[in-house]
C-alpha cells in the first residue's frame, strides 16, 4: 500500500495450509535454488513482495544500499534468501534513472548471506520509470493549484501516481531466467480515459485533468520470461502496484482507480477484441495472444472479501476464465496467528486470515489479502505460500515483533508453477 504521507502511500497444498515458515523454506531447494534455463519441466517460483524499500527523499535509497548494514534492506534480503524465488516483483523499490539502487541491492545484500541464508544471484532485472512522483502539471485534487516542485504532499496529490518525488514507490523485477526485454510492454502513459466504460468519478476531475490523466499509478510491464528455448517455454510476467482504494473522498477516486488498473489486465488476457483498446508506451495496441502463459503478480491493493476495493476489484482476475488457481490460496500460520492476537477489525473479516498477506491497522483496514500471485491456463500449480512465520518461530523476527527494524507491512507470496 503507498499512503499519501511521508511514511509510505496501499490458493497450496497441505504445506501451505500448514503454514509454511522461513525455516521450512529455507531448505526448500528442489523448486528454485538450481534452476537455470533450459530445466523447464522443474517448477518454477513466482514471488512478489512489497519491501518498502522507499525512502521520504530522492536518492536516499541508494545512500541506504551503499553499505552491507541497512538493517531493513538486510531483512527483505534475508526474506528473499529464505523463500529463494526465480522470478520476483519488488513493489516500492525507488526507481533511479541508472539503476544504481538495484545494483547496489543485488551486490551489497543479496549476494550476501544474511543471518546463515545462502546468497541468491540474479542474472536478470527489470526497472524502468514510473508515474509516481511525476509531475503532471495539473491541479488534480482541487487544491493549492498545480503544485509542480517535489517534496510535499501537495505535490503527491498532484503528480501521476502519488510520490513525493519522481520514481519514489516504484519496481523491480529480479529472474534467474532470461527475461526477453525487446519483447517487454509497459502501459505507464497510458490514459485513463482511453478504457472504454471506465469507472472515473463522474464531475470530479475536470477537462484539463481527464485528458492528461495516466490509469497506471506506477506502472503496467508484461515481460516475457523464457524457461527454456522456444515461444512454447515462455512465461509472461504481468507486474503492476495499483493505488490503494483510500485516501480519498466520497468521489472514491483512489478506488475506482484500483478498479480499472486492475481491470487493465483482465482485458490484457481477456482475447483480442476485449484488449484491442489498450496501447503500451510504444505505440503497439492490442493485449496478450490468445493461449500465452502468464502470471499476473503484485500488491493489488485489493482483497477478494474484505477492506474498500470498488466492486470486487480483484475479483476481475480471480474469476477470470483465462486464470487457473491453485487448489488452495497462498497461505500462512503466522496470519492467523496475527489476525487472533490483533484483534480488533481483523474480528470482522469474511475471510480466512491464513491467505492474509498484509499486517495493517487494526482498527481499520485489519489484515488483508492484497497481494496475489495469479497463474494462467498452461500453467500447473504446485506448492506456494505466504512468508509470515509465527511468532515461536525464529524468523519472526524478519517481520517485525516490535524490538527489530520491521521489514514491511506486507508479507512476501509465492507461487510454484510447471508448464502445463
Amino acid at each position: 500500500m503507498n499512503h499519501p504521507r511521508p511514511h509510505h502511500p496501499s490458493f497450496s497444498r497441505r504445506a501451505a495450509l500448514a503454514g509454511l515458515t522461513g525455516a521450512t523454506l529455507a531448505g526448500t531447494t528442489a523448486f528454485g535454488a538450481s534452476a537455470t534455463a533450459g530445466t523447464h519441466r522443474r517448477a518454477v517460483r513466482f514471488a512478489t513482495f512489497n519491501a518498502s524499500l522507499n525512502r521520504g527523499t530522492q536518492g536516499a535509497l541508494v545512500t541506504d544500499l551503499s553499505t552491507p548494514d541497512n538493517q531493513q534492506a538486510r531483512n527483505v534480503a534475508e526474506t528473499i534468501q529464505r523463500v529463494d524465488p526465480d522470478v520476483l516483483l519488488i513493489n516500492e523499490f525507488d526507481y533511479d534513472e541508472d539503476g544504481t539502487a538495484v545494483r547496489l541491492f543485488l551486490r551489497n545484500y543479496l549476494a550476501v548471506g544474511q543471518n546463515g541464508a545462502k546468497p541468491v544471484r540474479f542474472p536478470y532485472r527489470f526497472t524502468a520509470s514510473v508515474n509516481t512522483g511525476v509531475a503532471s502539471g495539473v491541479d488534480l485534487d482541487g487544491k493549492n493549484g498545480a503544485v509542480t516542485t517535489p517534496g510535499s504532499d501537495a505535490y503527491g496529490q498532484d503528480a501521476f501516481g502519488y510520490g513525493w518525488f519522481p520514481g519514489q514507490y516504484g519496481m523491480v523485477v529480479l529472474s534467474k531466467y532470461p527475461i526477453d526485454i525487446r519483447a517487454a510492454r509497459t502501459f505507464q502513459h497510458f490514459l485513463w480515459k482511453d478504457m472504454p466504460g471506465n469507472v472515473m468519478p463522474e464531475g470530479y476531475y475536470g477537462a484539463e485533468a481527464t485528458a492528461i490523466l495516466r490509469l497506471s499509478s506506477k506502472s503496467h510491464w508484461d515481460l516475457p520470461i523464457r524457461l527454456g528455448h522456444g515461444s512454447s517455454s515462455t512465461v509472461h510476467f504481468l507486474v503492476s502496484h495499483p493505488t490503494p482504494p483510500t485516501f480519498d473522498g466520497v468521489e472514491d477516486r483512489n478506488g475506482r482507480r484500483n478498479h480499472d488498473e486492475i481491470r487493465l489486465w483482465a482485458d490484457y488476457i481477456g482475447g483480442r477484441r476485449r484488449g484491442a483498446y489498450l496501447y503500451d508506451d510504444r505505440g503497439v495496441r492490442g493485449g496478450l495472444r490468445a493461449g500465452a502463459r502468464f502470471v499476473i503478480a503484485g500488491d493489488l491493493n485489493a482483497d477478494p472479501f474484505d477492506g474498500d476495493s470498488y466492486d470486487d476489484a480483484v475479483r476481475q482476475l480471480l474469476d477470470h476464465s483465462a486464470v487457473r488457481l491453485p487448489g488452495v490460496p497462498p497461505a500462512s500460520r503466522g496470519g492467523v496467528e496475527a489476525s487472533r492476537l490483533q484483534g480488533g477489525a481483523n474480528a470482522s473479516h469474511v475471510g480466512s486470515p491464513a491467505y492474509d498477506t498484509a499486517d495493517f491497522g487494526d482498527t481499520a483496514p485489519g489484515n488483508l489479502r492484497v497481494d496475489h500471485v495469479i497463474p494462467s491456463r498452461g500453467l500447473i500449480s504446485a506448492g506456494n505460500g505466504v512468508f509470515w512465520p509465527t511468532s515461536d518461530d525464529p524468523l519472526h523476527r524478519l517481520v517485525g515483533n516490535g524490538t527489530v527494524v520491521p521489514t514491511s507491512d506486507h508479507r512476501m507470496v509465492w507461487q510454484d508453477v510447471r508448464l502445463g
